[in-house]
């Protein structure tokens, strides 16, 4: 089959984590012998503040690291009804403009051949209504949601004809243990400030108990104001902004343990979706210790996958034991990665995707088609 992604980027994942995961479902897809394409807009909000932090060097660097991923670059001129036409599945993120959403729902009702869904992964089906509500989906086939709480929004709201649960993974042909990397540190955080979803979190169940046990901590993100900057330098703690996320499963392996900080909407009302980091955490044999985190799916083995802190206090007990006690934390990284690799890779994210898109597929076979590549 030929799949084809519309993303807010593929190429950049500065402030934008749902790249990390279709990055991984595409390689995966690829491996299997499907053909996968990514589509991004010129004025990707993302790849604008990667190039503008980070240089175009950070584009090189992408397609360095996957040399395997195909993506164009669409503007105002752009044909999407011919690229839509030549793919067998047209999977559309939600983060895609909505005049853009529409024409490809009025595309598929046209007669497009292709199946069409709508990806859902973030919170605006709760913190900002309106946006989600406006989209017309009445094209798509189905709506792809990263949480059953996600899917249940959808349905009550009656946006989208069918609903499925797709929850991201980790790709662990690139997030698996690094044994041989010397630890550099204790504590790590890889997270951004964001739009103060989880601030007075990270001040009480990280800032603070990294200051009082005095750890070796490192912060990787972006968008942190001068404020958050100012506390991270009065607890001592390293901060060094943005980092490609190729590149952090060898960060995590410098250092003996991580921090879950959910941002509130998923807290509040959106309970048992975990962000991306948690899967790719586990997955890299680190121990974790969450803030206070619903696992309402049962997606893991909370105590025993991972630590739950109920407040800053808790994470800062947690905290010291682990690093005291290697045995607890050696049980706790090999019970969370036994999770991840028998329930949460991208190759069993693949596995319910074609289960799904089976499904809305004509019985004959998907169309074999070659078209040609386009490139960043």
């Amino acid at each position: 089959m030929r799949f084809l992604f519309y993303t807010h980027s593929l190429v950049s994942d500065w402030n934008h984590g749902n790249a990390h995961f279709l990055r991984g479902i595409m390689r995966e897809l690829i491996r299997r012998g499907h053909e996968a394409v990514a589509l991004e807009p010129g004025d990707s909000w993302s790849r604008r503040n990667l190039i503008v932090d980070q240089g175009n060097g950070a584009i090189a660097a992408f397609r360095k690291a996957f040399p395997d991923l195909r993506v164009g670059i669409y503007g105002t001129d752009f044909e999407h009804e011919a690229a839509a036409c030549e793919a067998d599945m047209v999977i559309v993120h939600e983060w895609t403009d909505p005049a853009l959403v529409a024409e490809l729902g009025r595309i598929r009702l046209k007669g497009g051949r292709f199946t069409l869904a709508f990806h859902d992964t973030h919170h605006r089906a709760v913190s900002a209504e309106r946006d989600i509500a406006r989209l017309d989906l009445s094209g798509y086939d189905f709506v792809l949601a990263f949480g059953e709480a996600l899917r249940e929004r959808y349905l009550q709201a009656g946006w989208g004809r069918h609903v499925h649960t797709w929850h991201e993974a980790a790709d662990t042909s690139l997030f698996h243990p690094m044994p041989e990397v010397e630890k550099r540190g204790e504590l790590i955080w890889i997270g951004n400030w964001g739009d103060d979803e989880r601030s007075s979190e990270i001040m009480s169940f990280l800032v603070e108990p990294a200051k009082k046990l005095k750890l070796r901590t490192t912060v990787r993100g972006v968008r942190y104001p001068k404020a958050a900057l100012r506390a991270l330098r009065s607890a001592k703690i390293d901060y060094g902004g943005w980092l490609a996320n190729a590149a952090v499963p060898r960060a995590f392996a410098e250092h003996r343990v991580t921090v879950h900080i959910p941002r509130r909407p998923y807290v509040e009302a959106l309970p048992g979706i975990p962000t991306i980091r948690v899967f790719e955490a586990l997955a890299c044999g680190i121990p974790l210790i969450s803030a206070p985190w619903t696992d309402a799916e049962g997606l893991f083995r909370p105590g025993k996958d991972f630590c739950l802190a109920k407040d800053g206090k808790e994470m800062t007990r947690l905290l010291r034991q682990l690093l005291a006690e290697p045995d607890f934390a050696a049980e706790m990284t090999a019970c969370g990665l036994e999770t991840v690799r028998a329930r949460h890779t991208c190759s069993h994210r693949v596995d319910e995707l074609l289960a799904i898109v089976a499904s809305y597929r004509p019985r004959s076979g998907a169309r074999q088609i070659i078209s040609e590549e386009v490139e960043v």
